[in-house]
């Protein structure tokens, strides 16, 4: 077969996609190839959100701001503790005698204590004088009385109902205390919050309650409302997911303030008359264990970010004195106005944030610039819900943020997927490599160049160039198979680059040559691909020139060869059936520069002869065309062609070559 009839494919023939599998067919598998990166996110945002990582990240948030921001209320409220430390347990011994409680509640009383909160369990009598502490507690106005549902332990024996509290307390599943529970609707009279209790002792004011189990306190209510601070919220408000505990009674987050905010004195002191009469009168006092070794300490959002060789813990009594503080705080108007997302409004978000995360990653023609701007919103995202948080409204943080990144990602996942399989299927149509910048126009245009997975046929204005080794058929009979193959994909290497650096595509290998087209699929303009053509023949010159010197120094045949060029229009396209497909280039242009390769073999000096036609040197330019030295041919005839062509020799620096130039 002549070099005419090579140039009409190239030498990969693969099956043709059907309609079923072709760029434009939507099928059941087609569908879910281009939402399955978007299942796979949606998937991990469950997994993190349904294992609680997003949970704790949010809680560890939360605890660092609350560790940062300042004391929320600028008055100090009328609370004292008692606390029995370790000194009063080595000077009293333990547990405490009831006689020793009755004598400092004597003196609390007598020095104008409102309320006293005894948060120590005496269902059990310690001491001679049981008694008497049951007796001051069934008669004292001011006393409040602790028992445990969770433990089942009762109050103090003789304290009527109005008086008896609950004083168990809402921990997270990281053993953080962080919320109140206030109150637990539709019980009896005795069943009542601790801190809420003694507001209601010291006070004397039941309103709040009242409004409590009236329902007439509400979240509608506390957001429409100025005075309002309670942050109630269900088991998937502000940074929570699924919180248990969150579900039981009426809840708010704590207000914190520093630890040790609140005057505390020791049992010893009070016994020995060393409390200021000043912080007792009028006061809640509130009696607990502030010993280590008792084991009634907590861990608050503090104890994360605490410094020091113990962790920081907050005695039982402190965090009720805290939630007492804020009960006083609401009825004196010194309020946090606070906001916990609800769990519907937190979902809303994060399918928000999701659906511009997909857009974000989708819509940006370059992966940089989507990138940037991800990245940027996901900061400025961040940076504004913590803000939030700081001022005391909270919206989970981590699954929104997530949400936009992940959806983002998978997003850039799914491009660069169907990029890759895109520019093989468009590789796959051509046959051969493209540049990378080529490629990239394919993608671009691939909805005007491809139909039905195929290149419909066009016709375009092209330059092509055709190479063929020199002296194959003699330099064939000095190497074993495996070595001639090495001798040619060494000179292949010299102009494959040369071709694809500036546009052109590699249409097919002929063996021992190979057929480059510059301006398909696509042209621009002909005057560059005639250029780009030119520079390229210029650089595989130099590359054999380097090549024949290393060849020399193993003492191996040099590599030389011939090129003709030619410009014209082509007919470009997928041709074949759907057993066998290739892109072909054929008409008149092809088979031009496939003689001009041919043309007279023995006329050959150096290690490359290019032969161009005179319609592609017009299209180079005056200035290109005087910067280059020619060897006028004169006018040639070709072989299947009628009118003659006028050609034209690029003469360059070509080193010698060994061995006298023949035909094959």
């Amino acid at each position: 077969m002549g070099k005419a009839s090579k140039s009409s494919g190239h030498q990969r023939q693969q099956p043709r996609p059907t309609k079923a599998t072709g760029w434009r067919s939507i099928t059941a598998r087609g569908i879910a190839w281009r939402i399955a990166p978007y299942l796979i996110g949606l998937a991990l945002l469950a997994v993190f959100k349904g294992f609680g990582i997003s949970q704790g990240l949010d809680l560890l948030l939360y605890d660092l701001v609350t560790t940062l921001r300042p004391a929320a209320s600028g008055k100090t409220q009328p609370i004292t503790i008692i606390g029995i430390g370790e000194d009063d347990i080595r000077n009293h011994g333990f547990p405490i005698d009831d006689g020793l409680f009755c004598k400092g509640i004597d003196q609390l009383s007598k020095n104008g204590a409102v309320a006293i909160g005894f948060d120590i369990y005496r269902d059990q009598g310690v001491g001679p004088n049981q008694e008497c502490l049951r007796e001051r507690f069934r008669n004292n106005p001011r006393l409040v009385s602790i028992f445990n549902v969770a433990s089942n332990i009762p109050a103090v024996p003789g304290t009527p109902p109005e008086r008896h509290s609950y004083n168990d307390v809402s921990v997270d599943d990281d053993n953080v205390i962080r919320r109140d529970l206030v109150h637990v609707a539709g019980q009896d009279e005795a069943t009542v919050a601790f801190p809420l209790r003694i507001v209601e002792v010291g006070t004397k004011d039941k309103k709040l309650r009242q409004q409590l189990e009236a329902g007439t306190i509400t979240d509608a209510w506390l957001t429409a409302n100025p005075n309002g601070n309670f942050l109630f919220h269900g088991s998937h408000a502000g940074g929570y997911f699924n919180q248990k505990a969150a579900r039981d009674g009426m809840q708010r987050l704590i207000v914190f303030r520093e630890p040790g905010s609140f005057r505390t004195f020791s049992l010893s002191a009070l016994l020995n008359g060393d409390v200021p009469k000043a912080a007792i009168a009028n006061h809640m006092v509130l009696i607990g264990s502030t010993a280590p070794s008792l084991k009634d300490l907590f861990e608050i959002p503090h104890s994360r970010f605490s410094e020091g060789e113990i962790q920081l813990k907050m005695p039982g009594i402190e965090v009720h004195a805290l939630r007492v503080a804020a009960l006083l705080d609401r009825q004196q108007g010194i309020l946090v106005r606070g906001f916990l997302m609800p769990g519907w409004g937190n979902m809303m978000l994060i399918l928000a944030t999701a659906g511009l995360g997909l857009w974000l990653g989708e819509s940006f023609s370059t992966l940089r610039r989507s990138v940037i701007v991800v990245v940027t919103a996901a900061v400025v995202l961040s940076a504004g819900l913590v803000l939030l948080l700081i001022n005391y409204i909270w919206i989970g943080t981590v699954m929104p943020v997530a949400g936009l990144t992940v959806l983002a990602g998978t997003a850039w996942i799914r491009r660069g997927a169907a990029s890759q399989k895109h520019q093989q299927e468009i590789q796959r149509l051509l046959g051969q490599a493209t540049s990378p910048a080529v490629a990239q126009q394919l993608w671009q245009q691939r909805d005007q160049l491809l139909k039905d997975g195929r290149f419909e046929g066009r016709q375009l204005p092209v330059t092509v160039l055709f190479t063929d080794t020199a002296n194959f058929t003699t330099v064939s009979e000095h190497f074993q198979p495996a070595e001639l193959m090495d001798w040619l994909n060494r000179g292949m290497a010299s102009c494959v680059p040369a071709v694809t650096t500036r546009g052109g595509m590699i249409n097919k290998f002929t063996g021992d040559g190979l057929l480059a087209v510059f301006g398909v699929p696509l042209s621009e303009d002909p005057k560059a691909d005639a250029r780009a053509a030119i520079e390229a023949v210029i650089e595989i010159q130099t590359g054999l020139v380097k090549l024949n010197e290393e060849l020399a120094k193993e003492g191996a045949p040099a590599n030389r060869m011939r090129i003709g060029i030619h410009s014209g229009v082509v007919l470009a396209g997928s041709m074949g059936s759907s057993e066998r497909l290739e892109y072909a280039i054929i008409g008149d242009t092809v088979n031009c520069a496939s003689r001009l390769e041919s043309f007279e073999k023995n006329r050959h000096v150096g290690v490359l002869r290019v032969l161009v036609s005179s319609t592609t040197r017009e299209l180079l330019g005056d200035e290109l065309n005087n910067s280059l030295h020619w060897d006028e041919w004169g006018e040639i005839q070709v072989k299947g062609r009628e009118e003659p062509l006028l050609v034209s020799e690029l003469t360059m620096d070509n080193a010698p070559a060994t061995g006298p130039a023949s035909s094959k």
